[in-house]
């Protein structure tokens, strides 16, 4: 039994969770977002300092809400709130998280690398690309016949992956920006995806859908970890850049983006200030990466709600999973400016070079490697869920 003090202690921290979880997670994050632009905001440059903001105020952003995911997770271990309780503070926690990650790197200066730190030369990119993607092609055939001689879906979704980060190679020079093949290929990923994920994940994410807090949890994620796309990649900004309008504007321009060329909406508003450029290949990619981290993390808090019915205690994978579902790799002007803080400019150059630079065909292996882990994660997480050997099974509960 619990000392009374603690058992008080206890008492007022489900409170205070419970109140917070009365408030749609989208609304608060909403709420962080409205405060950020009422707040006068510093030059990405440093050249004004209206707000008193920093990089270093986005850090402790951040940590602070590393604190309130672990803290939540931790009380969740041992029994001071419920998992529903703890999902409400996680979704805060990576709300804040979020929130400081885009103060750090909208006060962090871009940084520029001259071509003499380059690991190695740009000649090396083509036997790369074509390297690496018939890699992916072959090793698709070989794996879909040996492991899912039954499911050719997978086999098509590697190919087209591999497809993916050969393709400049393929048609190389500028015919490349407008061929056919190019607007093919990054229109059939996100039918493929979600192909594969209706046809062995529908039926079990139907089921965690009416559950409203795991809806409403996936729901949520999904759309924070979209504006954190957006806003790391600088498609979506708060702050004022050099050469900013001084005017409301309003233009399409076309633009490469994902393989080929898309008509991008680009919106400035000086005043607020506020900058947004949408483009089709742009709300592919990042509607792809956050609907599959959405239904991640909608399908992990059911898995939690249904072990708070079952009065199961969760095992350290959940944990893992619920943090592992909000990452991801195709941030790399946030890696590589953490890294300039972290080690230096020495350090953070190769991995400009190797993993933002948009000739380098290692880029591209970063968003195709994301779609497929969180495609591979989803559907192991709802293999897992149908063997009759587990704990907590999904289904039963609904």
């Amino acid at each position: 039994m619990l000392p009374d003090r603690d058992r008080a202690t206890g008492e007022n921290i489900r409170g205070l969770f419970h109140r917070l979880g009365s408030i749609r997670p989208v609304s608060l994050f909403v709420l962080f977002v409205l405060t950020l632009t009422q707040v006068p905001v510093a030059s990405a440059h440093g050249a004004t300092a209206t707000g008193g903001l920093s990089q270093g105020h986005g850090v402790a952003l951040a940590f602070v809400g590393v604190v309130l995911i672990g803290g939540a997770v931790l009380l969740k271990r041992i029994e001071r709130i419920s998992p529903t309780v703890a999902l409400y503070a996680i979704f805060v926690g990576i709300a804040v998280t979020a929130l400081g990650a885009v103060l750090f790197e909208g006060f962090s200066p871009d940084p520029t690398y001259g071509a003499s730190s380059m690991p190695f030369p740009r000649s090396w990119y083509p036997l790369l690309g074509l390297g690496t993607g018939l890699g992916i092609v072959l090793a698709s055939f070989a794996i879909g016949w040996l492991r899912w001689p039954t499911r050719p879906r997978y086999t098509f979704l590697g190919i087209l992956m591999g497809l993916w980060i050969s393709y400049p190679y393929l048609i190389p020079g500028h015919a490349s920006d407008t061929h056919p093949l190019g607007y093919a290929i990054v229109l059939a990923t996100p039918l493929l995806v979600g192909y594969v994920v209706w046809k062995d994940a529908g039926h079990i994410l139907r089921a965690v859908f009416r559950d409203p807090v795991a809806r409403r949890f996936g729901i949520g994620v999904g759309i924070v970890l979209a504006l954190f796309f957006i806003s790391v990649t600088g498609y979506l900004s708060f702050f004022p850049e050099e050469g900013f309008p001084h005017e409301l504007t309003v233009v399409v321009l076309p633009s490469i983006y994902q393989l080929v060329t898309w008509p991008t909406l680009e919106i400035a508003i000086p005043h607020i200030p506020f900058f947004l450029a949408v483009s089709p290949g742009q709300a592919i990619i990042v509607g792809m990466l956050s609907a599959l981290i959405g239904l991640n993390a909608a399908l992990i808090a059911r898995h939690w709600r249904v072990e708070e019915r079952a009065g199961m205690t969760e095992g350290t994978a959940g944990s893992a999973a619920i943090v592992g579902t909000c990452t991801c790799g195709c941030c790399g002007p946030l890696v590589a400016k953490i890294a300039v803080l972290a080690a230096g400019p020495t350090i953070a150059a190769p991995l400009y070079w190797v993993f933002v630079d948009s000739a380098s065909p290692l880029s591209a292996l970063f968003i195709v490697g994301s779609l497929l882990l969180f495609t591979g994660s989803l559907l192991y997480s709802v293999e897992s869920a149908r063997q009759p050997n587990q704990s907590a099974s999904i289904v039963p509960a609904d």
